[in-house]
C-alpha cells in the first residue's frame, strides 16, 4: 500500500490547520489551498490506513457539483489553478487533483444535514423519540424508509470528538435567525436539486451535510466539500429496500466493517483489512463515474 499521499507535506506555504481529511495552507491575506488528502474517518476517528485515490476521487466530485449548483449558492472557489501558487516543482505532483484554491471565509460553527430518508444516527433518534433534532416524524417508519419531505437536521461541528445533533433552536442561538433561515433553505434546495438529478443516474442520495461561511459583507457561501462520498450517503437505487441498510457507493462500507469490532469507536482506530480498503476505494470511484461521468485519469 502506498502511503505517499497519506498526508501533504508542502513547505512553500505556511499550514493553517489539518483536518480529519483535508490539509490547508495559507495563500496570501485572503486565500487557502485546501488539498484533500487519502485518509478516511469513521464515527469521526481518522483510520490509519489511507483509501487510494480517494483524495482525487472527492474533489473531482465536489468540483463538480460546485459547478452544477452555483447557481443556488456562491461558493469558496476561486478558479485559481492550485498548481500555480506552489513554487516548488516537487510539491506541484502533492496539488495535483486533489486540491483546490478557495476565499478565506468565516465558517459557520454548524453542519447543515439534510435527510431524505430515515437512516444512521437519524434512525437511532427516531426509535427513540420518534422525531430527529426535534422534528417530529410520522409514526411506524422503517429502516431508511424515503421521508415525506427532507427534513433539516443541523448538527455541532466538533474540532475533537462526534459531532451532535442539534435542534433549529440552537442554530439560531448560534449564528442568528437571519442566517439559520438562509442556511436551512439553502440547504434543502441544494439537496433536492442534487437528488432530482443523481435519480437520473440510478442514486440515492439517502442524506447529506453542507458547511457554509460568511463573507465580508455576510453573505452565506458554500464552502469545504459538497455531495462526496464522505458527506453523502448514496445508494443505489436497483438495490435498493426499506427496512435495511442499503449497499452503498460511500465510507458506509467501511462503518459496516468497523460495527462488526469490538472498537469502542475512540481512537485509536483498527487497521483495515486489504480487501476492505481496495473495495471502499472501487465504491468511491465507481460513485464518481456514475454520477459525474467522470473517471480518473
Amino acid at each position: 500500500m502506498n502511503n505517499a499521499l497519506f498526508e501533504s507535506s508542502l513547505k512553500s506555504l505556511p499550514r493553517l490547520g489539518r483536518g480529519k481529511v483535508r490539509d490547508i495552507y495559507g495563500v496570501g491575506d485572503d486565500k487557502m489551498l485546501i488539498v484533500t488528502s487519502d485518509r478516511l474517518s469513521a464515527f469521526d476517528v481518522v483510520l490509519p490506513d489511507p483509501i487510494p485515490d480517494k483524495g482525487r476521487v472527492l474533489n473531482e466530485m465536489a468540483n463538480f457539483w460546485f459547478g452544477k449548483l452555483g447557481h443556488i449558492v456562491p461558493n469558496q472557489l476561486t478558479g485559481i489553478d492550485p498548481e500555480t501558487v506552489v513554487e516548488d516543482p516537487s510539491e506541484k505532483a502533492q496539488v495535483k487533483g486533489r486540491s483546490v484554491v478557495v476565499k478565506k471565509l468565516k465558517p459557520l460553527p454548524i453542519e447543515a444535514v439534510v435527510r431524505g430518508y430515515i437512516i444512521g444516527s437519524g434512525w437511532k433518534d427516531y426509535q427513540k423519540t420518534g422525531k430527529v433534532c426535534g422534528i417530529e416524524l410520522p409514526k411506524g417508519l422503517k429502516q431508511a424508509q424515503k421521508l415525506p419531505a427532507p427534513i433539516f437536521t443541523p448538527a455541532t461541528k466538533a474540532e475533537e470528538g462526534h459531532d451532535e445533533n442539534i435542534s433549529f433552536e440552537e442554530v439560531e442561538k448560534r449564528v442568528g435567525k437571519d442566517v439559520a433561515a438562509k442556511v436551512r433553505d439553502i440547504s434543502i434546495r441544494l439537496y433536492r436539486e442534487a437528488s432530482d438529478y443523481a435519480a437520473t443516474k440510478g442514486i440515492i442520495i439517502a442524506d447529506t451535510k453542507f458547511e457554509f461561511g460568511l463573507d465580508a459583507k455576510g453573505n452565506v457561501v458554500l464552502i469545504d466539500e459538497v455531495l462526496t462520498a464522505d458527506s453523502s450517503r448514496f445508494w443505489p437505487a436497483d438495490s435498493y429496500q426499506v427496512g435495511m441498510s442499503p449497499p452503498s457507493y460511500d465510507k458506509q462500507f467501511v462503518r459496516d466493517y468497523l460495527e462488526t469490532l469490538d472498537w469502542d469507536k475512540t481512537p485509536p482506530a483498527p487497521k483495515l483489512p486489504g480487501e476492505v480498503i481496495a473495495k471502499t476505494s472501487q465504491k468511491y470511484r465507481e460513485a464518481l463515474e456514475r454520477l459525474t461521468g467522470r473517471s480518473l485519469g
